[in-house]
């Protein structure tokens, strides 16, 4: 290897040419003059990325040397070194048994924690939640492992509550019958795991609105933006008056789309809306009849009505 120095700077070049460009061969490690080929630097580290994969081959086996992000929640578990199936006549005894074998490394409490990780992912997957929401899901979940504090109820159960609590504190509120969807435990179950959750962290949820669910219940249903408005705006003056006491948001608002849409074009019926709601349509129809009497003073003003107040359906 040769070198010199310019400018009294510790910079690798040729001594022949110390104004060519040196050229890198990744290959084998080397710096090469451009203009006579003298190696003058060598042993270089390649600090890319390595792109060369072995995913497709035979055996489903990757022997990439990159391994997957290190998972925080995991107890360290990520640093572990996995010994490939043996191929040789020297990786096998006289027996047949393989002399290098995966120790089982991974405790009780890691396997949890990554069966119910998978689980949150699998669900939030199903009704297209973001990472955002995940990643506070699982953190939840972990805190309540660690400190023990739900034992005796199911991990899935568990984790269906974190999701249901982590949409309500990211701002994306799902009710309980959507969890419940796509999960395998029972409303009640998953009731009781939040109450529990939320006294032991100590920590606290916002309460519902109408407005939470209404932009998306609307356009599930295709409704347009002037319906979408004038249900908002029924809600909101409904709850501000007080004619529908005890009743959950989500039923105020199943029950300010189905009177909006009654009032425009594009009509919706009670079965339509509780189907996307998630409520039965007894629910929204003894809601509604608390509404009707004041639908003329729930309406927003500028509203274009297809079809006029006293001419709503009278349930």
């Amino acid at each position: 290897m040769a070198s010199s120095s310019r400018n009294d700077t510790n910079v690798v070049c040729c001594y022949a040419h110390p104004d060519a460009p040196l050229v890198e061969d990744y290959r084998a490690g080397d710096q090469i003059c451009s203009e006579c080929g003298l190696v003058v630097g060598d042993r270089v580290i390649d600090v890319g990325s390595e792109w060369r994969t072995f995913s497709n081959e035979k055996g489903g086996v990757d022997p990439s040397r990159v391994g997957g992000p290190e998972n925080p929640l995991l107890g360290g578990s990520d640093l572990s070194t996995i010994i490939g199936p043996g191929t040789g006549a020297a990786s096998f005894d006289a027996f047949g048994t393989p002399k290098y074998q995966n120790r089982r490394t991974t405790n009780n409490s890691d396997r949890t924690l990554r069966n119910a990780l998978r689980e949150i992912s699998a669900m939030a997957d199903r009704i297209n939640l973001p990472a955002t929401i995940i990643d506070r899901t699982n953190i939840l979940f972990k805190q309540v492992h660690d400190g023990k504090n739900l034992k005796g109820r199911a991990n899935d159960a568990i984790a269906s509550a974190c999701l249901y609590i982590a949409c309500r504190q990211e701002g994306v509120p799902r009710t309980f019958k959507e969890i419940c969807a796509v999960s395998k435990i029972s409303k009640k179950e998953i009731g009781r795991c939040f109450k529990l959750i939320l006294k032991a962290l100590e920590t606290s949820v916002d309460l519902i609105t109408t407005g939470d669910f209404m932009s998306r219940f609307c356009a599930t249903l295709g409704l347009p933006n002037m319906v979408q408005r004038a249900a908002t705006v029924i809600a909101k003056k409904a709850g501000e008056i007080d004619i529908v006491p005890g009743r959950s948001p989500i039923s105020i608002a199943a029950a300010a789309i189905y009177m909006a849409s009654q009032a425009s074009d594009q009509k919706k019926s009670q079965k339509e809306i509780g189907d996307i709601a998630g409520v039965a349509d007894v629910t929204i129809r003894q809601s509604y009849k608390l509404m009707y009497p004041h639908a003329a003073k729930l309406f927003p003003t500028d509203f274009k009505f297809t079809t006029p107040i006293d001419q709503l359906p009278q349930l």
